[in-house]
């Protein structure tokens, strides 16, 4: 706190080595982690929990209240994880009753002009690149790209290690390990070279290949897939993962790969 021309409230809780830069506004309600930095022209408001070796760039408006009618001024929260960095202009909007919380997790990279709406839940080691955009309720998975300009429709999911393509209107759920575009969205493989990159042994990425073969190249319905999945694969974490979010899906899955428009 070594900026006299910045605004800290003084009901914030404030690491004694974070530097504040000036021109930033601190309501009253937040914590803010050791190691963090805070740009210029910031406003972080009521309700921001935000972790250790953050840092947000000039511009950003963290835990504003929800754009959503029906909030009714409850007592929710936005929480930034551990080494998150948040780059010029991001707008994060804190929670509503629905989920009283909005979460983005670990060593995530949130570019220049990225919304994040009210009660989504970030996974950990996401990178958001300039101008992608999520509504509100959505989940998203660790170790998720979204490429620039992407949009993310409420109460979507987007699975761990998904890999979803510049522009993209994501209006189902985004299964695990996916390469997901074209519109209307839909499977275009997986992301082999973010898995390898991530350490994923050759036989496990093939593994992967050949789940989603049956489920989106073999001309079978979800159903009929699951079970032939379940039938034929051996049981593996992935395995398990990818079934489990298919099961559990709400909106229904992106279709398969369609082709050239």
């Amino acid at each position: 706190m070594n900026q006299p021309l910045a605004y800290v409230h003084p009901g914030a809780k404030i690491a004694k080595n974070v530097v504040i830069e000036p021109f930033t506004t601190i309501h009253n309600d937040v914590i803010i982690g050791e190691g963090s930095w805070i740009g210029s022209n910031v406003t972080i408001m009521e309700g921001a929990r935000i972790g250790k070796n953050v840092s947000i760039f000039p511009g950003a408006v963290i835990s504003a209240i929800p754009q959503d009618k029906k909030f009714d001024d409850e007592d929710t929260q936005t929480i930034i994880g551990d080494g998150t960095t948040i780059r010029e202009c991001v707008t994060i909007n804190r929670g509503t009753s629905d989920r009283m919380k909005t979460i983005i997790g670990k060593n995530c990279w949130i570019m220049a002009y990225c919304h994040i709406a009210h009660d989504c839940i970030v996974g950990d080691n996401c990178i958001f690149s300039n101008n992608s955009t999520l509504a509100g309720h959505i989940t998203v998975g660790d170790y998720v790209v979204l490429a620039g300009m992407a949009a993310v429709q409420q109460f979507c999911q987007v699975g761990s290690h998904a890999f979803v393509t510049g522009g993209s209107l994501v209006r189902k759920d985004v299964p695990p390990f996916v390469k997901a575009g074209r519109e209307p969205l839909s499977y275009v493989g997986i992301n082999s070279v973010g898995l390898r990159r991530r350490g994923f042994e050759l036989e496990k990425i093939r593994e992967i290949q050949d789940i989603f073969r049956i489920l989106y190249q073999k001309n079978y319905n979800v159903t009929q897939a699951v079970e032939i999945i379940e039938a034929e694969m051996s049981a593996t974490t992935e395995r398990d993962e990818i079934l489990e979010f298919i099961k559990n899906s709400k909106r229904g899955i992106m279709r398969g790969y369609v082709g050239s428009n």
